[in-house]
């Protein structure tokens, strides 16, 4: 009997967010380490409509360490995996040599299965959610605490800024070695409970190029990169922390797209070029633009990542109406229940002068879905048992 109590898993579970970066991360000063060119800025969604979710069990019965990502078993030897994971055992053993006994198991093998509620690799932040979801599940059974965002940041640049609710920064950091490249909470997710963000998903397929060979390029040929990255974010670092802070939609909006449209510029400067936007993406920005104008006033901004699926920034009052307005101009088969995901919209009545306001060619099924959510809180541990997704063998339970 004590045999088996030994050999029964230690099994920790944990989400966490999707980030949505408002002054954006692109391009590397080291590629070992991670550490970008310029500081960024994101906002946190809530768990309730994307997230990660990882279970790690550690036994001794397990004979190596191993992965399933998705329901399909992934190499666990990928360097950004393996980064992430000798730094918590090495932190582990650390706290276990100062003669810490919270450190259990410190030799055992790990096995790791992780799911997405979301397309993987489509422009939705799937690896930062990955990776902070990874450390985070990782230190719950290791025990380490403390700072996890640099650990984060060699899973995944932007993983570090999953490592918080609310709205974080990526602090560029100056050192050589990244000890000071860092995420740190600006606002949590309460301060500005008014802010709504809509998903519209214009493409679920994996990108033609990936963030990582596409940054590479940038760094290499883009003059604009290099003129981005030292003249034009650190002042919109301050100003947009600045608009944050006192809740100015108008400043924030703004800020916003006059952002992504740089970072959009840079793929276009990099040579040969990069094109993440398509033909629905550059129409969704022209409804912003022109919704805007109607109303005489900044009302809906949009951010566009690497990925041609748009992400949505207004306040509460204003979405049932956008929401009408997207369905109008980009109608699906599917333009009732399940064409909104997540928190419930409400009916809007649409003018016919809103309309002809906007006069867009409409795009049938141009958007597959929309994903309503709001700003939500960093990585947390699940309590209940049965929402492991590793049986108690070791292996992915059979809803995975």
């Amino acid at each position: 009997m004590p045999e088996e109590i030994l050999d029964k898993p230690n099994v920790v579970t944990c989400t966490a967010p999707v980030n949505i970066a408002i002054i954006k991360y692109w391009g590397k000063r080291n590629e070992e380490l991670i550490l970008p060119i310029n500081s960024s800025l994101s906002v946190t969604l809530h768990q309730d409509q994307l997230k990660t979710t990882t279970t790690v069990a550690t036994s001794r019965s397990f004979q190596e360490d191993r992965m399933w990502l998705n329901g399909k078993e992934e190499d666990i030897n990928h360097p950004r995996l393996q980064s992430c994971l000798k730094e918590i055992r090495r932190l582990a053993r650390k706290r276990h040599s100062d003669g810490d006994a919270g450190s259990t198991g410190l030799s055992h093998k790990v096995h790791i299965c992780s799911i997405n509620n979301f397309p993987t690799a489509a422009g939705l932040a799937s690896s930062a959610a990955g990776f902070a979801c990874l450390v985070y599940t990782l230190a719950q059974v290791f025990g380490v605490e403390g700072e996890l965002s640099a650990i984060a940041r060699q899973g995944s640049g932007s993983a570090c800024r999953s490592m918080y609710g609310g709205f974080v920064q990526w602090l560029m950091g100056n050192r050589d070695d990244g000890e000071d490249s860092l995420a740190q909470q600006v606002e949590p997710e309460t301060h500005w409970p008014e802010l709504r963000v809509l998903v519209l998903v214009a493409s679920a397929e994996q990108k033609l190029v990936g963030s990582t060979s596409g940054m590479q390029t940038s760094v290499k040929t883009s003059c604009l990169l290099k003129h981005r990255a030292e003249a034009v974010v650190p002042d919109r670092m301050t100003e947009m922390i600045e608009a944050v802070r006192r809740k100015d939609f108008v400043v924030f909006a703004e800020l916003t797209m006059k952002d992504s449209n740089q970072f959009h510029a840079t793929c276009l400067d990099t040579y040969p070029p990069i094109f993440y936007l398509n033909s629905v993406s550059q129409q969704v920005i022209n409804l912003v633009h022109r919704y805007n104008r109607h109303y005489g006033e900044t009302r809906v901004a949009y951010t566009f990542d690497a990925g041609p699926n748009a992400v949505i920034f207004t306040l509460q009052q204003h979405v049932p109406e956008f929401v009408g307005v997207v369905q109008h101009f980009f109608p699906a088969d599917n333009n009732g229940g399940d064409f909104i995901k997540g928190l419930p919209v409400n009916h809007a009545a649409l003018s016919e002068e809103l309309k002809q306001g906007i006069g867009l060619e409409p795009i049938p099924k141009g958007i597959n879905y929309i994903i309503s959510t709001k700003v939500g809180p960093g990585p947390c541990a699940v309590e209940d048992p049965a929402q492991h997704l590793l049986s108690p063998d070791g292996l992915p339970s059979k809803t995975v």
